[in-house]
């Protein structure tokens, strides 16, 4: 078991200034909307959440897409 690691994800420490068009993973989506990762590929399933698969076992969450999820569940509002 590895120890837990208490830095933050480049990519969630810097995804204000990442463009639409960048990728995260799992656990970044998990952190920006504050639920666990079972929630999110839970959202997937449902549709609410629309993971794009960029190879056999490597899925990832478009930056923009994650965006409009937020403004559209704090009501349109930036």
């Amino acid at each position: 078991m590895q120890p837990h690691s208490s830095t933050i994800p480049t990519a969630l420490s810097n995804f204000d200034s990442l463009p639409d068009a960048a990728m995260v993973d799992v656990k970044t989506v998990a952190a920006i909307l504050g639920k666990s990762e079972s929630s999110i590929w839970r959202d997937a399933r449902t549709g609410k959440l629309q993971p794009i698969k960029t190879g056999p076992a490597c899925t990832r969450w478009n930056v923009g897409a994650i965006r409009r999820h937020l403004a559209a569940l704090s009501g349109g509002s930036e």
